[in-house]
């Protein structure tokens, strides 16, 4: 199997499985029990807690586990609204966000809160810190903009954002979801001045089912996600998922190990599919990303699904865009405002440290036979 989709999903290596198997099994301990074997388990939930959070670049008491990106980002845009709910019920985001986002905010608009989609580039699928800016009014409780787009690989200006709302409208929260650019593109909460950051176990090596998130000194008694036994420092409760963060833990400490060597890998093997992909026929680039690890095009009158099964059908494994989607168009390509065959055509390559220029090669010439074998239908 050839695995270009790195962006929905990531192999977990075997010393990431090891270790939350041998925490499944000989260290099942309850971390609220007080006999020994639950108050070890407590200090390690700690020691684990203190390694993402040294990775990520916050104090240990700033990060809270959550089981995924998606509830990360609804329990901050829930606790950023309920903070400022005095200072006015506006929103900005993008119409580009993670469909955690976009539908976070239409529950808080049947709730009776304005929100202000800003537009992406349709040439390049950036957005600009001042077209985030320009939406932001006095009443305006918190901003959420992702840092890396999960479908074109565009960074976006977080920090040039968290600036400028400090000179325009200091009390309005910021919201980032970070999770396709942890441990990816370097950041820390510091440099991007936001007050929550989303971050998930399973883009970085990691298991499923366990992500954080960031929450800034800014924000005062954060309202809780979960009522209930006071774990997570009373703010998520329910007992902590311990195998599952054993292996957040050490995803997050393989992948510092090679903090700098993985990404420039990526990024080479981006450029290198950049280039080899664009020599097809009727291939065009989507966007101007800028992250390591995503390349975003179309192959434009061959539909995507169509090219996603076939390549499927030979082990090859690339998507039509997030895989959160499950098939139905992409809003982020929607927002481009595409030609329509152009837009039908799109798919997605993403790339981890295993990928290679040889896997990069066989994806090209599965793509030219496909298009050279099947009839265009868009």
């Amino acid at each position: 199997m050839i695995y270009l989709d790195h962006a929905a999903t990531t192999p977990i290596p075997a010393a990431v499985a090891d270790e939350m198997c041998a925490v499944l099994r000989t260290q099942f301990g309850n971390p609220s029990a007080q006999y020994p074997m639950g108050l070890e388990m407590k200090r390690r939930v700690e020691s684990w807690r203190s390694v993402v959070a040294g990775a990520l670049g916050c104090r240990p008491g700033e990060l809270y586990f959550t089981s995924c990106g998606t509830e990360g980002d609804a329990w901050a845009i829930h606790a950023g609204c309920w903070q400022n709910r005095r200072v006015g019920k506006h929103i900005v985001t993008t119409a580009v966000e993670h469909s955690a986002v976009l539908e976070s905010c239409r529950w808080m608009a049947q709730e009776g809160w304005e929100v202000t989609y800003v537009a992406p580039d349709p040439g390049t699928g950036r957005i600009s810190a001042e077209a985030v800016l320009d939406a932001v009014r006095p009443d305006t409780a918190l901003v959420s903009c992702m840092l890396v787009n999960n479908e074109l690989g565009c960074v976006y200006p977080i920090a040039e954002i968290a600036r400028g709302l400090s000179a325009k409208n200091p009390k309005t929260l910021l919201h980032t979801d970070a999770v396709q650019g942890f441990l990816k593109v370097p950041f820390t909460p510091k440099s991007l001045g936001a007050d929550f950051i989303t971050i998930s176990a399973h883009k970085i090596g990691g298991p499923k089912g366990i992500g954080a998130l960031y929450i800034g000194p800014r924000v005062r008694n954060p309202r809780p996600l979960l009522p209930g036994g006071g774990q997570e420092g009373g703010l998520r409760s329910g007992t902590e998922a311990t195998a599952q963060i054993a292996g957040f833990a050490k995803a997050v400490e393989l992948r510092q190990s090679f903090i700098k060597e993985h990404p420039d890998h990526m990024a080479q093997i981006r450029d290198y599919a950049r280039e080899k992909l664009s020599q097809l026929p009727d291939v065009q680039l989507i966007g101007q990303g800028d992250a390591p690890h995503i390349l975003s095009l179309s192959m434009v009158g061959w539909p995507s699904q169509n090219m996603v099964n076939d390549l499927g059908s030979q082990g090859i494994c690339i998507s039509a865009g997030s895989a959160c989607h499950k098939g139905k168009p992409s809003h982020v390509v929607a927002a481009l405002k595409l030609p329509k065959k152009v837009a039908g055509s799109v798919i997605r390559l993403s790339f981890g440290p295993e990928t290679t220029t040889a896997d990069i090669d066989a994806c090209a010439d599965a793509l030219r036979r496909h298009h050279d074998t099947r009839m265009p239908m868009l």
